[in-house]
């Protein structure tokens, strides 16, 4: 298996160098693991005491974000070594403030398993959820060297649990402690022999709480909205903006603005996307000089300031669940005490059907279901409030997760 497995990955590598003369977002990635142990041997140096903190993708990152500003803090004297797999988290955050050095993580060959850690040496790693690799994993415990994974969460379907998982499932057991989301983890993770667990909870309830000791102040948004009633569209895709669209086209809505913040924000898709509105449309990089509250539609083209405009939202619709893309954060609205609608496809995303048996959150599955909800949520202050607090009283009851990581660190 391991053999099959070493050979699966170096044919991967392969197959992404053809990929990425066809795409630009896999380009990102081939071109910059090429630099990484470059990037690495500048910047390190071997008396340096160090931290690796690893992550998929930008998701995986805010998800361990208040771990990795914990143990930046404890560990001042440190380097602290970031690393994604995925360009999308690699572009946004590779001047991160709680690293010292961000690089793309080499592709799981052995022989750069073995040199990535021989320069790294990282007194502790930290890997968030999943993207567990093995010959990483399996040269860190060969040099003792510590490994935690947190935020976990395992599904009966996955590799780990199937009788051909071995070189998977053996890489599971190279951690130290696995904090998982929920029980259902933990006990998957015991059905198979590894008992070192904690249901710690996901880190990403103390992510987005910390977000409301942030200013989230927001001159623009405040000047579109005035007093009137929001929506905002989170992190939306063609399946979802499409509801958005068919809503304010055909029904007879006032003293209500609607912010929109598109998943994909190339300007042939915003320019695409606006033309169907039957509305006044401003984008957010247009603005200047314009007096925007005269303005009904705000469409954000722009990254970074999602989180802080939930904060203007009366009720928000998070994408990505109309389609089979994946369902985007909603514990982000959740903390500003937002009602929150999302489409059908969530089964993936515990925290979704939480919210939804909570109160707080409505899965819709065509447009008929989104008009009445939207409806009922903005012609029914009661209703509104009652639902949006349900959503902040269930994210603060499920806080607490970096609390216990960073007492079995003992920090």
């Amino acid at each position: 298996m391991q053999a099959l497995y070493n050979i699966g990955i170096r044919f991967t590598g392969f197959i992404l160098k053809i990929i990425a003369l066809f795409n630009t977002k896999i380009k990102f990635g081939v071109e910059g693991r090429k630099k990484s142990f470059i990037i690495l041997e500048k910047n390190l140096k071997p008396k340096d005491q160090t931290l690796w903190f690893h992550c998929a993708s930008l998701g995986e990152y805010e998800q361990g974000l208040p771990v990795f500003e914990k143990l930046r803090a404890h560990y001042n004297t440190h380097k602290i070594v970031l690393t994604f797999f995925s360009p999308s988290g690699f572009q946004i955050r590779k001047n991160s403030p709680i690293a010292d050095v961000v690089v793309y993580l080499p592709l799981d060959t052995k022989k750069n398993a073995v040199k990535f850690i021989k320069l790294v040496n990282p007194e502790l790693s930290v890997f968030v959820k999943y993207d567990i690799w093995p010959n990483y994993l399996n040269t860190l415990k060969t040099n003792k060297l510590k490994s935690i994974l947190i935020s976990a969460a395992f599904r009966q379907n996955q590799i780990y649990f199937k009788t051909y998982g071995s070189i998977f499932k053996n890489a599971l057991f190279t951690f130290a402690h696995i904090f998982t989301q929920n029980k259902k983890s933990k006990d998957l993770l015991e059905s198979i022999g590894y008992k070192n667990t904690t249901i710690s909870g996901d880190t990403r309830f103390d992510r987005v709480s910390n977000q409301l000791k942030t200013n989230n102040t927001l001159d623009f948004i405040e000047r579109f909205k005035g007093d009137n009633l929001c929506v905002v569209v989170g992190s939306s895709w063609p399946e979802d903006e499409s509801l958005f669209i068919n809503f304010i086209n055909k029904l007879d809505i006032t003293n209500v603005k609607f912010i929109v913040a598109p998943h994909n924000i190339k300007p042939t898709q915003i320019k695409s996307f606006v033309s169907k509105i039957n509305t006044s449309a401003i984008l957010y990089s247009e603005r200047q000089n314009k007096k925007i509250k005269d303005y009904n539609v705000l469409v954000i083209d722009s990254i970074g300031l999602l989180s802080k405009i939930y904060n203007y939202a009366d009720v928000a619709y998070v994408g990505g669940a109309m389609g089979h893309t994946g369902l985007h954060n909603t514990l982000e609205p959740a903390v500003f005490g937002v009602p929150i609608i999302i489409g059908p496809y969530h089964k993936k995303f515990p925290e979704a059907q939480a919210l939804i048996n909570n109160g707080g959150m409505f899965s819709i599955q065509n447009q008929k279901q989104f008009n009445d909800i939207l409806i009922k949520v903005l012609e029914n202050s009661d209703f509104r409030f009652d639902s949006g607090s349900k959503n902040l009283e269930f994210v603060k009851k499920h806080s607490g997760a970096v609390i216990q990581i960073l007492d079995y660190l003992r920090i």
